[in-house]
């Protein structure tokens, strides 16, 4: 029976409302809830613009399927929330359980403070389709490689989509709130339509026209054939749950791939979950001695890095995608961290935290965890030997060059593949685009010889 006294909603990282079952256990628990969300300068303060803009077009497109009844509040949210229930005099406070380091420490403040004043503290569902720190080995210890892991978070399943949506409960009109503050400009820069409503559309089209070339393209950055469901899953604008069920009973090749998928980006919460000082440190403490460049002249190339000034078109065209679109292609992402930590043998937190600012789906678990994979210095075995070459890279999944020319505008007259090694063209190098700024081939032996220093 539902309480009389209200309850609050407070979203996060859950920015919908199909499929959410913190809203269900709220409405199981009040008639009445108030849907708040909180902005937090400790959250704020380190993403980038084009994060923050998709975030408040999110917010934007959560308050209009509430019917303009999203509160928002500034500051921090173990003050907050508190001070919220105790106005609306709520009996519990509802959230989807968020497995992030800052977010667990916060949201452990949070409940204190919450029981202090006698309101109950509820946590239901995560952003996830199996809640990070659930799948375990036989003997109870966490996993550190995906295979296994795949396969018991494939026999533990995950729940079906809770029947949620904005007539589940009656929303309380909100007082107090403030405005959002001024979304920041983005120039040319186009992002992904936000919200949830946006996000069903995406997968509606992607699922019904690609799911079965997903295994075969997913890798081709110069075909539109990954589901760009990124950004709307790292805010919660739907859950994987909801996209799981839809790829229910299909056996196709590209059907299992992408679930494999979702179960990568889960793998990596898992780990953050057991080992939260990975987010900035090396999972493998062993690669901490390892030799990385330094100084002025390592600064200058990482710059180039930054800039896509490198002089390999693949990674050049990567990285100007990043500075473009807020967004970059995921078998380009390896190819571009493979080159900054070993072409250039720079720090993969470098790395990280330069995605983490451009990137509208940065992801903490996700984003450092792929850095520490191509690293080396993470849960994988034996990955020194990866080592990837950025030209025969570019050949294979760029066989014709039209992602590159899309990006890297002085190299639009070279026809072909040609245009994966411009310094072999018998006009010469076209006119604007530097020379490569190092020789894979001997940058590839000195990181190997570094690599293997730290595992003798």
């Amino acid at each position: 029976m539902a309480s009389e006294a209200p309850a609050v909603l407070w979203f996060r990282r859950d920015l919908r409302v199909g499929d959410h079952a913190a809203l269900l256990a709220a409405s199981e628990r009040s008639k009445n809830v108030l849907a708040l969300y909180v902005l937090d300068d400790a959250l704020i303060t380190p993403a980038g613009a084009p994060r923050i803009a998709f975030m408040h077009g999110c917010l934007r497109a959560l308050d209009d399927q509430l019917g303009g009844r999203l509160q928002l509040r500034h500051g921090d949210p173990v003050k907050v929330v508190a001070q919220v229930a105790k106005e609306i005099g709520a009996g519990s406070v509802h959230v989807s359980a968020d497995a992030a380091p800052y977010g667990r420490r916060r949201d452990a403040e949070v409940a204190k403070a919450l029981a202090e004043q006698g309101i109950d503290w509820v946590e239901t569902g995560s952003p996830y389709a199996v809640a990070p720190g659930r799948v375990l080995k036989p003997d109870g210890d966490p996993y550190r490689v995906f295979t296994p892991f795949f396969r018991a978070w494939t026999r533990h399943g995950w729940r079906r989509p809770a029947d949620t949506d904005a007539s589940t409960v009656d929303w309380i009109r909100p007082s107090k709130s403030v405005k959002l503050p001024k979304t920041p400009d983005l120039g040319a820069m186009k992002l992904p339509e936000p919200g949830e409503k946006a996000a069903l559309k995406a997968w509606g089209a992607f699922h019904d026209d690609s799911v079965g070339e997903y295994d075969e393209d997913r890798d081709r950055p110069d075909r539109p054939g990954t589901t760009m469901m990124s950004p709307y899953l790292r805010w919660g604008c739907v859950h994987p749950r909801t996209l799981l069920a839809d790829l229910a009973g299909d056996e196709r090749q590209g059907a299992a791939s992408l679930r494999g998928e979702f179960a990568w980006r889960e793998f990596h919460a898992d780990v953050l979950w057991h080992r939260p000082e990975a987010a900035r440190e090396n999972y493998d403490k062993r690669f901490d001695a390892i030799q990385h460049d330094t100084g002025a002249a390592a600064r200058r190339a990482f710059d180039q890095w930054c800039e896509g000034r490198t002089g390999y078109p693949i990674v050049d065209a990567g990285m100007r995608q990043l500075l473009a679109e807020g967004w970059m292609h995921n078998r380009i992402r390896m190819v571009v961290a493979s080159f900054l930590v070993k072409d250039l043998h720079l720090p993969w937190w470098w790395g990280a935290r330069h995605f983490m600012c451009h990137l509208v789906d940065g992801d903490l678990a996700s984003n450092q965890l792929n850095w520490q994979w191509v690293a080396g210095s993470g849960t994988d075995a034996a990955p020194y030997f990866r080592v990837f070459n950025p030209t025969t890279q570019g050949e294979k999944f760029d066989p014709q060059g039209e992602y590159v020319r899309k990006y890297v505008p002085e190299l639009r007259a070279v026809r072909g593949k040609a245009v994966h090694q411009p310094w072999k063209l018998q006009e010469g190098q076209p006119e604007g685009y530097p020379e490569p700024m190092v020789e894979h081939a001997h940058e590839r032996q000195v990181a190997l010889e570094r690599y293997g220093a730290i595992k003798a």
